[in-house]
């Protein structure tokens, strides 16, 4: 995984600053059906920054998913605040991980580290509603930002 120097990429992504976790927590509530919430999943993938091709290397590649996920990351030394950013080939992995990254952006490393994906999960019922493969790649990519998050401390 790439800790990223170009701080603008990270900037750049709405998500965990615009859209947050509590934003989510409110949709899935408004939101009366699991194709409804699916729908939502999707379109805030779509608000994730494109990923520049340059980044989707195998150093940054997320083993475990059943789609090709890339994650890259940035630690802004003077606020102690990390940001990632998530690109994949699919649509509803591209927004399971917008969900992942409003938790995480924004953060220091210690609160990522620290932050109960799980629990987050088990609240919104995703893993009910996903495939055992999506679930273990979505554990996947959530371990993998975790643990950038415990190099920078």
């Amino acid at each position: 995984m790439t800790a990223v120097d170009q701080a603008d990429i990270f900037t750049a992504n709405p998500l965990g600053k615009d859209t947050t976790i509590a934003d989510i927590k409110d949709s899935f509530e408004f939101l009366d059906d699991w194709e409804e919430r699916y729908g939502y999943v999707i379109d805030l993938g779509k608000q994730v920054p494109a990923m520049p091709e340059e980044h989707k290397v195998d150093e940054n590649f997320v083993h475990g998913c059943q789609s090709q996920v890339w994650f890259i990351h940035h630690l802004d030394a003077a606020t102690n605040t990390m940001y990632v950013l998530v690109a994949s080939d699919a649509m509803i992995v591209q927004g399971l991980a917008a969900v992942v990254m409003c938790a995480f952006n924004g953060k220091s490393p210690q609160e990522i580290v620290n932050f109960d994906m799980d629990s987050l999960f088990t609240e919104l019922d995703l893993m009910r509603h996903l495939s055992p493969t999506r679930g273990n790649g979505l554990r996947a990519m959530v371990k993998k930002i975790q643990d950038a998050a415990r190099s920078a401390l």
